[in-house]
């Protein structure tokens, strides 16, 4: 019999990260099915009595999609411009696939100084309790139309994991699940080497765990296992937790929720 993280089994406040890659098919095409999973699954843990928040990534990915690019233009206002189009496109995805069940969503958009300064902070922080006092799932993504990492300009996050751990932290949620397309967190990549070890569980980041997470991300998307780390090593600090899977099937969360060793799972061992 597995052992049960029975730490994760009073969560109530969720915060549920998804990437570009788990939503988008190798061809670029949109993954319908991950969609409509991972609506049925967040409005069944609603009913359940969870706070749920979903921080999305996929505006790029799915605006080179309704445009039929090819590949992610190079200049930044035309990654501005498929990212407006492709925001657009996410929210009416699940917007429709939340409907299908019945589940009210609405959106976040938001940038790394919305945070820094105490008043916008408040402001984002009344938004996420009062949309979820209403049973509405809130969800979040960068606000990649405007938000561009250049000189002083430095109002963007650079990636939805660290947008997640963020999340997490202001609203004060119990846990983030963080749905990638790997199982979790190995002592090397497990696509290169077949004999690589998942780490079950990780109490801290320390250089070690650096040096071990390596490259970037996926040709759709910005972050890689290290962004995954910094994440959480955010959360640990603020005596949170995290789990790190595959976002393969969206199912997975309710085994993550019963406790189930699934996965790696990020906990200070003071908690």
């Amino acid at each position: 019999m597995e052992p049960i993280r029975n730490k994760i089994l009073d969560c109530k406040r969720i915060v549920i990260k998804i990437g570009t890659s788990s939503l988008m098919l190798a061809d670029g095409s949109v993954n319908y099915q991950t969609f409509d999973r991972l609506a049925y699954v967040l409005t069944v843990l609603r009913k359940q009595g969870k706070e749920i928040v979903l921080v999305s990534s996929g505006a790029i990915g799915v605006g080179l999609n309704r445009l039929n690019l090819p590949h992610r233009p190079k200049t930044i206002p035309e990654q501005q411009a498929v990212a407006s189009v492709g925001q657009s496109e996410l929210m009416n995805l699940y917007t429709r696939f939340f409907s299908h069940y019945n589940q009210i969503v609405g959106q976040i958009l938001m940038t790394l100084d919305i945070v820094q300064f105490p008043e916008s902070r408040r402001n984002a922080v009344n938004a996420f309790e009062q949309l979820l006092k209403m049973g509405i799932i809130p969800i979040v993504n960068e606000n990649d139309a405007v938000s561009v990492e250049e000189l002083d300009h430095l109002t963007k996050f650079g990636d939805n994991d660290r947008l997640s751990a963020t999340v997490a932290e202001i609203i004060s949620a119990d846990l983030l699940i963080m749905l990638s397309d790997v199982p979790g967190f190995y002592d090397k990549n497990p696509m290169a080497h077949p004999d690589a070890v998942l780490f079950h569980t990780i109490h801290a980041i320390t250089a070690k765990e650096m040096a071990l997470a390596g490259g970037n991300g996926s040709k759709f998307g910005t972050g890689g296992m290290a962004t995954k780390l910094k994440a959480a090593k955010q959360i640990l600090k603020n005596k949170q937790q995290m789990v790190l899977t595959q976002a393969t099937d969206p199912t997975v969360l309710f085994d993550i929720l019963a406790g189930k060793e699934i996965g790696t799972y990020f906990v200070r061992e003071d908690k």
